[in-house]
């Protein structure tokens, strides 16, 4: 028999509108989605389609799924504790994005963009469309407008020099380093230098543009293996 009315009777909650607030949902959780697909990162399109599509179903349940069991006055529920759990449950899909390798974070703007995604999908499942709109036209402001803005105000130039010991793959670990933690490298000098605890060291001068906290690499630095010292040069060193 309620098979039947599902036929004669339209359920509350699958009308057409809720139906177009899941589309809404698909379409900016994609468009979010290609971003990340486009620079090649861990989440890419179907992870973020997937989150931002079964957020808004799972806000549409809370809204209308339980309209049979509450009765007046005898039972009596809270829709948004099922919504809430969107927040809890996001964050072991973020965490399992977030990975350190060699001392350097990566995966931090993806996962906090899944939980963005999470966001935009549940403002399209609470009937929210305006607000979903604005936080993915947000979200494109962001990665392709803050990522130049930052580098412009907190980008910095530094000479380091770093003395190695030759044979270990100090030079190739030293770029590695720089260039995992946001820096560019402009110029890379190799000298020859004097003999310093009994073995043969050399020395190179890196001229680097990046981000703030040149102390913090060269600390990094200095935990290389191989590396014999690592220090801010002076603006004569390293220049014919």
């Amino acid at each position: 028999m309620h098979f039947l009315d599902f036929f004669h009777a339209e359920p509350q909650g699958q009308s057409w509108l809720q139906f177009g607030e899941l589309l809404l949902a698909l379409v900016l959780s994609s468009m979010i989605g290609l971003e990340r697909e486009f620079r090649a990162k861990s989440a890419g399109l179907r992870t973020h389609t997937l989150v931002g599509v079964a957020a808004a179903l799972i806000m549409l349940v809370s809204k209308y799924g339980f309209g049979d069991t509450i009765v007046r006055y005898e039972v009596v529920l809270d829709p948004s504790r099922v919504a809430a759990q969107i927040v809890s449950g996001i964050g072991f899909i973020g965490g399992g994005l977030i990975f350190v390798q060699r001392d350097v974070v990566r995966g931090l703007t993806t996962a906090a963009i899944i939980w963005l995604t999470a966001a935009v999908g549940m403002a399209c499942g609470a009937g929210l469309p305006l607000l979903a709109l604005f936080v993915t036209a947000a979200h494109f402001l962001v990665v392709y407008g803050y990522t130049p803005l930052a580098k412009r105000i907190l980008s910095e130039r530094a000479e380091i020099h770093v003395q190695y010991v030759p044979g270990k793959g100090a030079v190739e670990k030293v770029m590695q380093m720089c260039t995992g933690r946001g820096y560019t490298i402009q110029v890379l000098a190799v000298e020859q230098s004097n003999t310093v605890a009994e073995s043969e060291t050399r020395g190179i001068h890196l001229q680097l543009s990046g981000r703030r906290g040149i102390e913090a690499l060269l600390v990094a630095i200095g935990d290389i293996k191989g590396v014999a010292a690592a220090r801010v040069a002076s603006p004569d060193q390293g220049k014919d």
